[in-house]
């Protein structure tokens, strides 16, 4: 009776610890269909659910459709309990004003913003939300393989990574800097690739020169902002160092921690 007492006193203080241990932070990600990037939403969403259990971290999926986001959670109230928001090739043209408004105040509270790839491609939003990504998208050659200088091994994001990377993707050409506090990680070294490969478009014109950015952060408006251009092909989201690139971007926006600041 003795032994059976002892298991069930063991059994109801492992259920209660279980019921009261919080994962380290909440994230909100969101994703918005469109006819470029459609293929990639299935296999990065299933990632992040593994991210989420490897790395402990709650995670929250939210998609939008032609009538915008199927659950209401660019809310005040929702937000208040997320620590994140990762807009996965999402460049906010969805949000309505009131949505936008209640981003806007988390991230003013210290909320944390993680962009991948398309995040900077609409020319029409508003400023404030260019300033939150950091540069303007601008046009792109084909996909090509290119090596990727590492040029901050300091933050998560990339601190995994040798100072050379090799990697396939669109390579974005951008517009200026649109705040003062980007921290460069990443550029492409365009003596890898071609720019000029362009689906035989004579006027598209994609190179940056010696400084063609590829990945940043900085803190804006209160909170912390982590971009990358990479993620436009499908499969990169199997991929243990860009998975860990990514991962490295949320914990910084989630914690502001990781770094010396």
């Amino acid at each position: 009776m003795k032994k059976i007492s002892e298991i069930l006193i063991i059994c109801f203080v492992m259920a209660t610890t279980s019921t009261v241990m919080a994962q380290q932070f909440k994230v909100l990600l969101f994703t918005s269909p469109d006819r470029w990037h459609d293929r990639i939403i299935p296999i990065a969403v299933d990632q992040f659910k593994k991210l989420s259990l490897k790395h402990d971290f709650d995670l929250v999926w939210a998609q939008a459709n032609c009538t915008g986001v199927i659950e209401d959670v660019f809310t005040e109230g929702f937000l208040s309990d997320v620590d994140v928001i990762v807009f996965l090739n999402s460049n906010g043209y969805d949000l309505s004003k009131e949505q936008m408004d209640s981003f806007k105040k988390f991230i003013h509270n210290g909320g944390g913003f993680v962009g991948i790839h398309a995040v900077s491609s609409d020319k029409d939003q508003e400023l404030w939300f260019k300033q939150l990504v950091g540069r303007q998208f601008l046009v792109h050659p084909e996909e090509q393989t290119a090596v990727l200088d590492v040029v901050d091994k300091t933050h998560p994001s990339t601190m995994h990574l040798n100072d050379k990377w090799i990697w396939t993707d669109e390579w974005y050409s951008y517009g200026e800097t649109l705040t003062n506090n980007l921290h460069l990680l990443l550029k492409v070294d365009e003596k890898t690739y071609d720019p000029d490969r362009t689906w035989g478009d004579n006027n598209r014109f994609t190179a940056m020169g010696d400084f063609h950015p590829i990945a940043w952060y900085q803190e804006f408006d209160g909170g912390r902002s982590f971009y990358t251009t990479l993620g436009h092909i499908p499969e990169s989201y199997d991929d243990p160092w860009f998975l860990a690139h990514i991962y490295g971007g949320m914990y910084w926006a989630a914690t502001g921690l990781g770094i010396d600041n």
